[in-house]
């Protein structure tokens, strides 16, 4: 077998499209966009760039096939975050059914990151943040992947654990059919909240885009403060992520809460974009363009994805969050408003209990789950699982669904 690492433009579109005759007894495998899987190597799209570095691999037989593919990379500003060891990243890997090859793709990469002085590596994992390509697809496999989501064949989790890697943290997908109406217990908890003067609950217009970015700020940095490792958004952050939500955005499904006209609450749905992108064969032109906006219109997409929910401390424990549910219901849980017929949301790690709470109490259940791997270079060392996410400090309230 020969080892060849990405270092022009044919390589690195072998490198792109190497995955797909591997998946093609998968229905539920979605190719994703070629823009996006070069875009995490593009050192002039990808901020990672500015504090480290990655490189990238093809494997060949003695036939001269292409084998595997992946990955390997590092951030000076991550490494050594809630790390007992400086830990760098291994992804993207891709490869046959042989463990032989699969050893020498992760050979490879435990090498590289040796060499600059890493001691352990997560994988597989995003040369970035965790929203995208974090993870090892376990369990689900009868679901179609997310956009910008890992989607694995079942002997991965072998080549994986039998190479050593142990599990660092678990990530749970929970998603319910939209329709089926929302528990009792839900219902309870909005009614006195409902009943209450000053509280009011909406769906945002667009045409006011930058007033719900504003609350949305506001908002979440009220909401998370009390957390660790959740980091401040600013109004320039928030507008990014409006902004790029915007195409997509179906005004039905995004909902804030106010008390008295001061932002409170929101929950943030989207429709799931892959949907329409596995019409697209990986390619985004002009006439992919054209085709998304005409499939889009079309309803394509039948799957809502949950991405993001909070609400203001001063008002958590008080049922402001089975409200919003119950407001946001009317809506989601309405065949006389749209065509989405599943909701499936962003995943929560196995280290964040409060909002793993919340979601069941969604009425939902796990629907797939993705292991983040990490492997310990010094193989007396064992691997410490991620710290839970708990309170910077005692707060005051704690939402009422977390107790």
């Amino acid at each position: 077998m020969q080892l060849i690492e990405v270092n022009n433009s044919a390589l690195e579109k072998a490198f792109i499209d190497f995955p797909h005759p591997l998946y093609k007894d998968y229905p539920n495998y979605i190719r994703p966009l070629d823009k996006d899987i070069a875009a995490v190597f593009d050192p002039k799209k990808n901020k990672f760039y500015q504090h480290g570095e990655a490189i990238r691999w093809m494997l060949k037989d003695e036939k001269g096939k292409y084998i595997g593919r992946v990955a390997a990379f590092y951030s000076s500003t991550t490494m050594n975050k809630d790390n007992d060891q400086p830990t760098g990243g291994m992804g993207f890997f891709e490869c046959i059914n042989d463990q032989e090859a699969a050893f020498k793709l992760f050979d490879a990469c435990k090498d590289w990151l040796t060499d600059k002085g890493l001691e352990a590596m997560d994988g597989p994992i995003n040369f970035g943040e965790r929203d995208k390509w974090w993870g090892l697809l376990v369990e689900g496999h009868d679901r179609t992947a997310n956009y910008e989501n890992n989607y694995h064949p079942e002997y991965y989790q072998a080549l994986f654990e039998n190479y050593g890697f142990k599990i660092y943290f678990k990530q749970y997908t929970f998603g319910r059919y939209t329709f089926d109406p929302l528990s009792d217990l839900i219902h309870r908890r909005a009614e006195k909240i409902l009943n209450t003067e000053g509280y009011r609950f909406e769906t945002i217009d667009k045409k006011n885009l930058d007033k719900y970015t504003r609350d949305f700020t506001k908002v979440y940095n009220d909401a998370w403060q009390n957390f660790e490792g959740v980091a401040s958004l600013s109004y320039e952050q928030a507008k990014s992520l409006m902004e790029q939500m915007k195409p997509i955005m179906d005004e039905r499904l995004i909902f804030f809460g106010y008390y008295f006209d001061e932002p409170v609450a929101f929950y943030i749905n989207l429709p799931e974009v892959n949907q329409i992108f596995r019409h697209m064969n990986g390619k985004w032109n002009i006439w992919q363009m054209i085709k998304f906006k005409y499939l889009q219109m079309r309803g394509v997409s039948k799957r809502v994805m949950g991405m993001v929910f909070g609400v203001a401390t001063a008002h958590q424990g008080k049922g402001v969050e089975s409200a919003l549910i119950i407001e946001a219901g009317k809506n989601v849980i309405n065949p006389d408003v749209h065509n989405y017929s599943e909701l499936e949301m962003n995943w929560i790690g196995d280290f964040n209990p409060a909002m793993m709470h919340l979601a069941k109490n969604l009425g939902t259940k796990i629907v797939k789950t993705h292991h983040t791997y990490r492997l310990m270079f010094d193989p007396n060392k064992e691997v410490t699982r991620h710290p839970r996410l708990g309170f910077k400090k005692k707060a005051a309230a704690v939402t009422e669904d977390a107790k």
